[in-house]
């Protein structure tokens, strides 16, 4: 799973929706549980058929279309094997006898069409994403984001060197080495230590290695002071590198029903409130690197 969150909402009276902005306010909704927001909307359903596929968490269309019938849009979804979640909606009161098929949910609405369609909308995203949310695999979600985070770091550090001259990139490269010297030194400090310690061996099985996250955050601290961006490398490490670090570390725990990590003597659990949290994170700090990205593109 990513962290996008995919909307596709066919109704050929759309810009009712568009103009009160209804669609803005469930846009919101769902970057308010920590996922980059996707709404495609189509009023007619040759481009709904064509833009159609997998990668949609979420369909939304009215019942009562003209020239097309809802059971008709259910039967050529299906035909594509495409499962997802489904929301007819419809100001008519003729849905009594519409086919119960799983997924697929029907709002008959009063006097305040719209806004019963977004509530019930919410409401949808908000099971959908409960769905997807179990604990274990958010964490395997958020250690596969950090890793790509990880590879945008070294694609823009690339970038940046090979628009340089060796003697433009000196600079950086003497910061980089005088850190790996640094986290060396240290190593072969602990090494020594580690060598007379009674104790040596559980101490050098804690240890991890050399050009970390760490230090491609810090070498891009370097680029963002040089170009005069933002330098959000200290949020960085708070926000997403020692977070990542921890969840990495921590133990299930299940507990009357509950599911949740905790890690050890740091008193940290990481719930559903908390992974919530880090997915903004991720996503924050993904659009700082698409800054730095473009800005080096330019």
């Amino acid at each position: 799973m990513k962290l996008q969150y995919k909307i596709l909402w066919l109704d050929d009276d759309i810009n009712a929706f568009i103009d009160d902005e209804y669609i803005e306010d469930i846009r919101k909704h769902v970057t308010n549980q920590g996922f980059d927001t996707t709404i495609d909307t189509k009023d007619n359903s040759e481009d709904f058929f064509s833009a159609l596929d997998e990668t949609y968490d979420l369909i939304l269309t009215d019942y009562h279309m003209n020239g097309l019938d809802g059971d008709k849009v259910v039967e050529k979804i299906r035909e594509k094997s495409i499962f997802t979640e489904i929301l007819f909606y419809t100001a008519k009161a003729d849905l009594e006898d519409t086919k119960k098929l799983d997924r697929i949910s029907f709002l008959e609405t009063t006097t305040n069409h719209e806004e019963e369609v977004v509530d019930k909308t919410k409401k949808l995203i908000d099971l959908t994403v409960k769905k997807f949310q179990d604990i274990v695999a958010m964490r395997g979600m958020i250690m596969q984001e950090t890793s790509d985070l990880d590879m945008q770091k070294v694609e823009i550090l690339k970038k940046y060197i090979n628009s340089k001259n060796s003697l433009e990139t000196k600079g950086l490269k003497d910061e980089i080495l005088k850190e790996i010297k640094l986290f060396v030194d240290e190593k072969c400090n602990k090494y020594q230590d580690f060598d007379a310690k009674e104790d040596g061996l559980k101490q050098i099985i804690k240890d991890n290695v050399l050009f970390s996250s760490a230090r491609k955050i810090e070498a891009l601290s370097w680029i963002l002071q040089e170009i005069e961006l933002n330098d959000f490398s200290k949020e960085y490490k708070d926000e997403i590198i020692t977070p990542r670090n921890q969840f990495a570390h921590a133990k299930l725990i299940q507990d009357s029903g509950r599911k949740y990590f905790k890690k050890g003597g740091d008193n940290i659990e990481f719930d559903d409130e908390y992974c919530k949290k880090l997915r903004k994170d991720i996503l924050k700090h993904k659009g700082y690197l698409d800054e730095l990205q473009n800005k080096l593109d330019e």
